[in-house]
């Protein structure tokens, strides 16, 4: 079984993926390729209606996936399907709240254990709400992985202290989406946040090109993609595997 001391037992390149984009069996053939690209952890986005921290490569993917016919459980059966083939390599959830508290707490977290996942990110949580979430996932050896932005400034300290798994460290204002540039100080910002836990730090929001992977793993553990790899799936549709084969591979070499 897998944990996170494996995803970041190295510096560690995390990829997003939208599930049922355009269609769970090209996403599953996306999961395939990542993996063998050397990705060290990748996140399941399930798609949701009104993705708020969303920019509109993402969002555009989740509307697309929705018109797939795509669901929480189509996508568990799916999993299943990664998991005869990579039984143990890492893997979160990543959506809101509300596909979660819909499908039900308990019965959420009891298949993400079923289908040996690590945990999930809930962007729209809030660190104070967390608990509600956390009481569950906990019952099933699950994660809930802590974001913290450039303006938490004063809420670092108790959202790192109760952090678990690694902390999502937020490059940027405003919502996903490829940046050229990063307006804030995130190595000061990062070792801020080791003064109270040990738990890895990843970066993410707006990183796209290896020298930003090179620059953010000098004082990060890890750093995550996810616009960049939606948009190669929205320009080559259910043939963008080898696209985003040789688009991880060279990110996953950019972390050496």
């Amino acid at each position: 079984m897998s944990s996170f001391n494996d995803v970041f037992n190295k510096k560690a390149f995390i990829g997003f993926i939208t599930a049922g984009d355009p269609n769970l069996a090209s996403t599953e053939v996306f999961i395939d390729k990542m993996i063998e690209a050397g990705v060290s952890l990748i996140e399941i986005g399930i798609p949701f209606s009104d993705p708020i921290a969303e920019g509109s490569v993402i969002t555009k993917a989740d509307i697309r996936a929705l018109a797939s016919g795509t669901t929480t459980d189509k996508i568990f059966d799916m999993l299943k399907n990664v998991r005869r083939k990579h039984p143990d390599f890492p893997l979160v959830f990543m959506t809101y709240v509300n596909p979660v508290f819909s499908y039900g707490y308990d019965r959420f977290f009891k298949k993400a254990q079923e289908l040996n996942m690590l945990g999930i990110i809930i962007p729209d949580m809030p660190y104070e709400e967390k608990k509600e979430a956390e009481k569950y996932a906990k019952k099933y050896n699950q994660k809930v992985i802590s974001l913290i932005a450039p303006t938490s400034e004063d809420r670092i300290k108790k959202i790192a202290e109760a952090s678990e798994g690694f902390i999502y460290l937020v490059s940027s204002l405003g919502v996903t989406g490829v940046r050229n540039e990063f307006k804030f100080d995130l190595k000061e910002i990062v070792n801020e946040i080791r003064k109270y836990t040990n738990v890895p730090v990843a970066i993410g929001f707006g990183i796209s090109k290896p020298e930003h992977v090179k620059s953010m793993c000098a004082y990060a553990d890890g750093v995550i993609v996810g616009s960049a790899i939606v948009r190669i799936v929205e320009e080559h549709g259910k043939d963008a595997g080898d696209y985003i084969y040789n688009y991880c591979k060279e990110m996953v070499l950019a972390t050496k």
